[in-house]
C-alpha cells in the first residue's frame, strides 16, 4: 500500500488566518494605545468603552492562536500586528490631538514681536517679567489645545529662534482663551473630567 502525500496547500491556515490575526491585532493594539493615552489624560467616560472593544477583539484573536499553536505564521501575524498597531495607534492619537498643553517660553530678546504674533493668532498669553542667569527675561505662559502647538512652535522659531520653550500635557484647564472661543474645559466637561 502506497502512502499518498497531500500536495494541496492550506491557504487559510498559512495565509488567511495569519492575516486575520495581523489585522485584528492592529485594531486591538491601536485601540489599546489610544485608551492608555485617554486614561493618562483623564477621559474617564471613553476609556472603558475603548477597553471593552480592545479586550473583545483580543480574546477572539488569542483563541485563534491557541487553536493553531503548531502554526508559526500565526505567531508572525500576532507579533507583526502588535508592532503595527502600536505605531498606528500613536499616529491616530497624534491626528486626534485631544487635550490641552501648557507652553512656557523664556526669551532674552525683546519679546514684543513674538507676543504680538501669538495674540494675533488668537492665543491667550500671560507675560511675566523675570530674571534669568544671564539677566532680565520675559516668561510667556500659554495653555493651548494640542492641535495648535506646532503653529506656536513655528511662531517662536520665526520671531525668536533662541527662545527657550517647554511643552507639557495637562489634564484640564478652566476659563482660558482659545482660538475657537469655546471654554477651555468644554471637552473635559463632556467626558466627565472635573
Amino acid at each position: 500500500m502506497l502512502l499518498q502525500i497531500s500536495t494541496e496547500f492550506d491557504y487559510y491556515s498559512w495565509i488567511g488566518l495569519p492575516l486575520i490575526i495581523f489585522f485584528s491585532r492592529i485594531c486591538d493594539v491601536t485601540i489599546g494605545t489610544i485608551r492608555n493615552l485617554m486614561v493618562g489624560r483623564g477621559y474617564r467616560k471613553i476609556a472603558p468603552i475603548l477597553g471593552f472593544f480592545e479586550v473583545l477583539i483580543w480574546i477572539v484573536v488569542v483563541s485563534q492562536v491557541m487553536n493553531n499553536l503548531n502554526n508559526f505564521a500565526c505567531y508572525i501575524g500576532w507579533a507583526g500586528g502588535f508592532a503595527a498597531g502600536t505605531y498606528i495607534g500613536l499616529v491616530v492619537e497624534g491626528k486626534i490631538a485631544l487635550g490641552v498643553q501648557v507652553v512656557r517660553i523664556i526669551t532674552h530678546k525683546q519679546s514684543a514681536e513674538l507676543i504680538k504674533a501669538l495674540v494675533e493668532a488668537m492665543h491667550g498669553v500671560t507675560i511675566v517679567d523675570a530674571h534669568g542667569s544671564k539677566g532680565p527675561v520675559k516668561m510667556i505662559y500659554m495653555v493651548v489645545k494640542r492641535k495648535t502647538v506646532n503653529d506656536i512652535v513655528k511662531l517662536i522659531g520665526l520671531h525668536d529662534s533662541t527662545a527657550f520653550y517647554s511643552i507639557e500635557d495637562i489634564k484640564a484647564a478652566n476659563a482660558g482663551v482659545f482660538r475657537d472661543g469655546r471654554d477651555s474645559n468644554y471637552i473635559g466637561k463632556w467626558l466627565g473630567i472635573k
